[in-house]
């Protein structure tokens, strides 16, 4: 509601009804003003300070249904109230659909001022809580842009921060000279750049809240074989992975869970000299469910043989168990690793 009095512009040419109009108007604390025309009222209220415009049908020069449509073309305008004497119901309808807030049939009596008293009070009310949706809708916005770019921010620092931890591990791992230990800090690094794609996936994305799996995973795979083949593994990866967008906690963990399972395929499934491909797959059906698969064509898995420290046989274990997924491998030769999970 304007700190100054409710300005009401009444377009009507007949001189004697438009000063009842604003004797009546003016005792229920309006301020109004006369127009004649559509014309001269547009001219009036593009100068402003027009709260709510009073509309005749019949004008000098066309009619109020004309003058909406005008109207139609102006920013931020003002309620309209129509004001009509025919009784034609398709005139009111029409006015209705070309954006008058309300209408009044047309009398000379006090009746009609008191019926165009309340149809203003009410569009009076009606803009003040349109312009207070639109101001509390600019804020919501203002503050969801603001968000965004801080959790962008964040998660550019977080991806920095992780990013400066895996080359201080890779630093401690060149210093050392027991291969385990070496080995140990190779896995360490690999599950650290794991969660820094996620935030670095995010810092760049449209929306912070979900993640694209086969961007992410392609590259955090890529990742993964430039780092093995560095570390003296010869074997090559192969990605086939459906469009699909999770949620960014549910891609850190899947993020995790394909780090541990393709660093296992790297380091048991081709034994000694030999080499071979290993596969990720991740497929998405319309019941918004996923299947994950680790394929290699090696050696397979031995149960009787627990191989390393274990350390990433228990990430994987509770990777799954956050997804609510269940682990199965395949019988050898090869290996094959599904689970199964909702998005």
């Amino acid at each position: 509601m304007p700190s100054r009095p409710i300005s009401i512009l009444y377009i009507d040419d007949d001189p004697g009804l438009t000063r009842l109009v604003q004797k009546a108007l003016g005792r229920r604390g309006y301020a109004v003003e006369a127009s004649p025309t559509g014309e001269s009222g547009l001219e009036r209220l593009a100068a402003g300070g027009i709260d709510v415009i009073a509309l005749d049908h019949y004008l000098p020069t066309g009619t109020g249904l004309d003058f909406l449509r005008e109207l139609a073309a102006i920013p931020d305008r003002p309620p309209v109230v129509y004001v009509t004497a025919s009784g034609d119901t398709a005139v009111i309808v029409a006015a209705l659909k070309a954006g008058a807030a309300d209408y009044v049939p047309k009398a000379v009596g006090d009746e009609f001022l008191e019926i165009l008293g309340s149809a203003i009070d009410q569009a009076v009310e009606k803009g003040r809580l349109q312009r207070a949706r639109e101001l509390a809708e600019q804020e919501t916005r203002i503050a969801k842009e603001r968000a965004e770019v801080l959790l962008h921010e964040v998660n550019h620092r977080v991806a920095n921060s992780l990013a400066i931890v895996g080359s201080m591990i890779r630093m401690q791992a060149n210093a050392v000279t027991e291969p385990q230990v070496k080995q140990a800090l190779g896995e360490v690094q690999s599950r650290i750049a794991a969660i820094a794609g996620v935030h670095r996936r995010l810092y760049s994305s449209h929306d912070v809240r979900v993640v694209d799996l086969s961007a992410y995973l392609g590259g955090l795979v890529s990742e993964l074989e430039t780092t093995m083949r560095a570390s003296g593994h010869t074997s090559t990866t192969h990605c086939q992975i459906d469009p699909v967008e999770v949620p960014t906690d549910k891609a850190v963990t899947i993020g995790i869970l394909v780090t541990e399972l393709v660093i296992n395929a790297f380091k048991y499934a081709y034994p000694g000299a030999l080499s071979g491909q290993i596969r990720v797959i991740l497929k998405a059906d319309p019941a918004t469910r996923l299947r994950l698969l680790v394929q290699d064509d090696g050696v397979g898995r031995q149960s009787a043989d627990p191989r390393g420290t274990g350390v990433g046989g228990r990430i994987v274990s509770a990777m799954a168990a956050s997804l609510g997924a269940t682990i199965d491998y395949s019988l050898p030769p090869g290996c094959t690793v599904s689970l199964d999970f909702d998005v």
